[in-house]
């Protein structure tokens, strides 16, 4: 086994790569940092990548899981959430935590699952991946092998929304899962929470679907 420590630049977040890493050292890793939310385990053939995000990243998270959310409530549209959710399969050897996940166009199909197999389920229609520094692996490749139609994808101020065709994902003008919004919508709120309070900010937010309806 080899390690490798990479300091992100800009004190965003600390990564540790771990080469040579059997599938069960893996799951062990991830039951003993069940209780350590903020760390970030992603897994592919044998590559093991710890993260520990810091508070711009965590920020930047939260805020497009509330957008989403908020949306969703305002649209009366069914969802199930499941923020840093685990995403993995053995037969896959792939495995990543995503910065939030949801179920939308399949919430039926996972309702009243207490926990899901993405080997019998199919995975969360929607996920957000904040890129305030860069992963040291492809993470929308793990995402596409593992199903996940869409993508959100932040990195340095803009987001794009990425939906999955064939074996790759391509950018695309609007949300597939929420055809509300569009990347230059969830740029200009990010952008005008800053100054505002978050509960204003989102109040605010909430009122623009209204008028969108």
């Amino acid at each position: 086994m080899t390690t490798t420590l990479i300091q992100s630049q800009g004190q965003n977040q600390d990564l540790v790569l771990l080469r040579s890493i059997s599938w069960q050292t893996y799951q062990s890793l991830l039951n003993d940092f069940e209780q350590e939310p903020a760390v970030r385990l992603t897994y592919a053939d044998g590559v093991l990548e710890i993260r520990m995000p810091r508070d711009p990243h965590e920020s930047i998270k939260k805020l497009l899981g509330r957008l989403i959310e908020a949306l969703t409530e305002e649209m009366e549209l069914e969802i199930r959430s499941l923020g840093s959710r685990t995403c993995d399969r053995e037969d896959l050897a792939k495995g990543l935590e995503s910065d939030q996940c949801y179920y939308i166009q399949n919430e039926f199909l996972v309702r009243d699952l207490e926990q899901i197999d993405l080997t019998t389920s199919p995975p969360p229609d929607l996920a957000v991946e904040v890129d305030v520094t860069h992963s040291s692996m492809n993470r929308l490749a793990i995402y596409a092998s593992l199903g996940v139609p869409e993508v959100w994808r932040y990195c340095r101020g803009k987001i794009v929304i990425l939906t999955r065709v064939g074996a790759e994902y391509q950018e695309v003008g609007r949300s597939v899962a929420l055809p509300w919004v569009t990347p230059a919508d969830l740029e200009q709120w990010l952008e005008m929470r800053m100054g505002l309070g978050e509960t204003s900010w989102i109040r605010q937010f909430r009122q623009w679907v209204r008028e969108r309806r």
